[in-house]
């Protein structure tokens, strides 16, 4: 559901407050607002003293550059933090949906491929559908490896029961990801209703908690009343609704519409070298990415869960979610593409054609060393330098 306030009601009842109310939405609302420059100086400069606890009372203060570029470096780390959680979710939920839009597809083409040109009937096909949770492919796709190399198995009969492995395949992968895609929603939820918090607000600001505790009361406070004014005033459409509304969660709820801003990703190091990591990224995207490796592999581009990863935190980005959506972007869904696709990898290997012997292989002269041979021997004997001693 939208909600009932729009970006220019909060931006200008945000405006109306008080500086130190200004600051303190805005740090509360980090990962959608900034503070400028004019706010961080003040925010430096309302920092208790550290001679005034000492119990000397200083005569005058003087703003220095090392407070101020404390204060911006705690800002921007806080910052980063909250903006690649929202680009993150973002981005995992789009990868998941895209990527079980793949799934789909190319089961919906196995499918289509087993019934008319396989012959399956409705009931087959059904029980294959209900099988795919418990089927494990790697016995049976070695089973038919076997038989294709001891020409048990025709090539059509192989394709046959290869598809069939790639379909129950293609649908538990299907499933998985829809159930990762609720789990992704509901955490891109949870990231944009959830303010910056007390401890990292006072880390930024540098007051006391409980200076911190009755600055943000009150400016909450005046900021929900300016809010109410402003749809009393937009008319009784605005203020209609079947219970009280709760102000903050709408103002969460308005916010968390805005664009996700996109961050300047590079590569971190995950799979050790760029070119593994995007060979991983185009079988993930295929669904052809081992199922054992699959969930460890997810889990290292959401949370750089790997000891294949660099995980300092100023070097850690969302290069591979970025490059997945990109790849995820690309592929086509069509029927054409996805017939391809699946016959192709669904296709026995060649078998290599053993050329035949002719004869035994020529060999060197008997009586005549070879050049490998005559190194070994000068190695062991050593070079001639002239005559023999008599």
């Amino acid at each position: 559901m939208s909600s009932i306030l729009t970006q220019e009601m909060i931006e200008s009842t945000i405006a109306s407050l008080p500086r130190q109310g200004q600051i303190m939405l805005k740090l509360l609302l980090l990962q959608h607002y900034d503070v400028d420059q004019e706010e961080i100086e003040y925010m430096a400069a309302d920092r208790p003293d550290p001679r005034c606890q000492a119990g000397t009372k200083p005569i005058h203060r003087v703003l220095t550059h090392d407070a101020i570029k404390a204060v911006s470096d705690r800002r921007d780390q806080y910052r980063r933090q909250v903006r690649l959680r929202r680009e993150r979710t973002w981005l995992q939920s789009q990868c998941l949906s895209k990527v079980s839009a793949v799934c789909d597809a190319l089961a919906r083409q196995a499918e289509d491929l087993l019934r008319t040109r396989y012959g399956f009937s409705s009931d087959r096909l059904a029980a294959l559908k209900q099988g795919a949770r418990t089927a494990i492919p790697k016995p049976a796709i070695r089973r038919l490896e076997q038989q294709w190399d001891n020409e048990e198995i025709s090539a059509e009969d192989y394709q046959k029961e290869r598809l069939t492995v790639e379909f129950q395949t293609q649908l538990r992968l299907a499933e998985k990801y829809r159930k990762r895609l609720e789990l992704s929603e509901r955490e891109r939820k949870n990231a944009n209703a959830s303010p910056l918090q007390d401890h990292e607000i006072g880390h930024i600001w540098g007051i006391p908690a409980g200076t911190l505790a009755a600055r943000k009361v009150k400016y909450l406070h005046q900021y929900i009343q300016g809010l109410q004014q402003r749809l009393q005033s937009a008319g009784p459409a605005a203020t209609t609704a079947t219970g009280p509304l709760d102000l903050w969660n709408e103002t969460l709820a308005a916010l968390a519409e805005r664009p996700v801003e996109r961050s300047v990703a590079t590569y971190d190091g995950l799979e050790r070298t760029e070119a593994a990591l995007l060979d991983k990224l185009h079988a993930f995207a295929w669904g052809t990415l081992p199922e054992e490796m699959e969930g460890k592999f997810w889990l290292s581009l959401v949370h750089g869960a790997t000891t294949n990863a660099v995980h300092s935190e100023p070097t850690r980005t969302l290069f591979g979610l970025q490059q997945l959506a990109a790849i995820l972007n690309e592929i086509d869904l069509s029927p054409e593409t996805m017939e391809h696709e699946l016959l192709t990898r669904t296709a026995p290997k060649p078998k290599e054609t053993v050329a035949a012997i002719e004869g035994p292989a020529p060999s060197a002269p008997e009586g005549q060393l070879s050049e490998m041979q005559e190194h070994i021997l000068r190695s062991f004997v050593g070079e001639d330098r002239g005559s023999p001693l008599l």
